[in-house]
């Protein structure tokens, strides 16, 4: 029923996963594959801004804490540059504090996602947000 639509509702959808820890983007880009999503994946900021453009993908999750440039940062470029800005970021992260979860809220973020995540609690957050956007 209406599961079964949602499940093949994220068929072609393409999403950008960046983090630095290589288990974290390897788990989520197998979970986002067997959904039927198309993944991009890059290693930091500066990797991730590069490919944007390229790739233009449906959803962004990204890492906050990052060498470089950290998700914060990242994600406030994206949702400064207009082509962009209206594309879903959602923050990964250990960290779930009160003061975190608002410096993402003031960066622009759409949603905070606590690391270890499950696998539904990945596909729930894209689907909530493409289910607004498409």
């Amino acid at each position: 029923m209406a599961n079964d639509t949602a499940e093949a509702s994220l068929d072609g959808v393409k999403v950008m996963v960046i983090d630095d820890s290589k288990t974290i983007r390897r788990t989520a880009e197998t979970l986002l594959k067997k959904a039927g999503c198309e993944v991009v994946t890059a290693t930091d900021g500066f990797e991730a801004l590069a490919k944007i453009t390229d790739q233009s993908p449906d959803l962004i999750f990204v890492d906050i804490m990052m060498p470089r440039l950290d998700g914060y940062q990242t994600c406030a470029l994206i949702k400064k540059n207009p082509t962009y800005r209206d594309t879903p970021v959602i923050l990964l992260t250990s960290k779930d504090g009160l003061f975190d979860r608002a410096r993402g809220r003031i960066v622009g973020s759409d949603r905070y996602l606590t690391k270890p995540f499950t696998k539904d609690e990945l596909l729930n957050a894209i689907r909530e947000h493409l289910a607004t956007t498409l």
